[in-house]
């Protein structure tokens, strides 16, 4: 019997942490294989669907970081724990750990683009090996605009990772500057040896990749997320076709040597 791609599933809001203002992260009690860069399609009868991130698949429960921008999303944030939401998925592509296994990792993100690596860093830093070296620097708006703060507190413990803000703020007594300024300040022998992973707004990620090429790292050892505004997450509608590629069949993750060709 063939699985109904379009047909969504019940899944109980059990949690909810508002990370910041504007982004929350449901916890839904959902059985569903799914690794981080992939994404579900969240639905409310009567008011629509929105595709979403996975931030974080544990056995028995999904985790969705939402930012409150449109009507499905607006809608969502009136949910409490308790109640339904309809999910479809997951589609595209993920974070596969076993893809950077045995090897030097810079994972860069910036602002909600820490969504959808929040779960795969977490998995290497549970599978670190002690041969490897594990790098994260996430950067983000004001201080006001961090995510995740606890696994951040982990991760700052687990691995060397850098918490920046893009300008001084007063009490901030953290990193400052682009995530680029902090890209520089990797000595270039670490960068060549190392795998890397940029996720987040189009001019970081570009100005990071460049910058991450520039220092001596091989394209090919460069993976990045695309966020795109899916509608169905199976290719059929082409509401996110770039050229020939499907991102939400191809990605959303996919090589940098690949991802530098998709130019709307």
């Amino acid at each position: 019997m063939t699985t109904n791609q379009y047909q969504s599933r019940e899944g109980r809001i059990v949690s909810i942490v508002q990370e910041t203002a504007l982004d929350w992260t449901f916890g839904v009690a959902l059985e569903l294989t799914a690794v981080g860069g992939q994404f579900v399609m969240v639905s409310l009868p009567g008011v629509g669907e929105a595709p979403i991130s996975i931030s974080q698949a544990n056995k028995g429960f999904l985790y969705l970081t939402i930012r409150n921008v449109g009507r499905v999303t607006s809608k969502i944030f009136e949910l409490a724990i308790g109640d339904l939401l309809f999910i479809r998925g997951p589609y595209g592509n993920g974070f596969v750990v076993d893809r950077f296994a045995n090897a030097n990792l810079i994972v860069v993100a910036g602002g909600t683009g820490l969504a959808p690596v929040r779960g795969f860093i977490n998995a290497c830093i549970q599978s670190k090996k002690n041969n490897t070296e594990l790098r994260v620097i996430a950067g983000f708006k004001s201080p006001a605009d961090i995510l995740f703060k606890e696994d951040l507190a982990v991760w700052q413990t687990s691995a060397q990772t850098t918490i920046t803000v893009d300008k001084p703020v007063d009490g901030w007594q953290g990193e400052t500057g682009l995530v680029t300024e902090h890209i520089k300040k990797i000595h270039p022998e670490i960068i060549k040896s190392s795998l890397a992973i940029v996720v987040g707004p189009p001019l970081m990620m570009k100005f990071a990749t460049l910058m991450l090429v520039e220092q001596g790292m091989s394209p090919d050892a460069l993976t990045v997320s695309f966020e795109r505004n899916m509608s169905c997450g199976i290719g059929k509608c082409g509401h996110c076709k770039i050229d020939s590629t499907y991102v939400c069949l191809d990605g959303p993750v996919f090589s940098y040597v690949t991802a530098r060709h998709l130019i709307d």
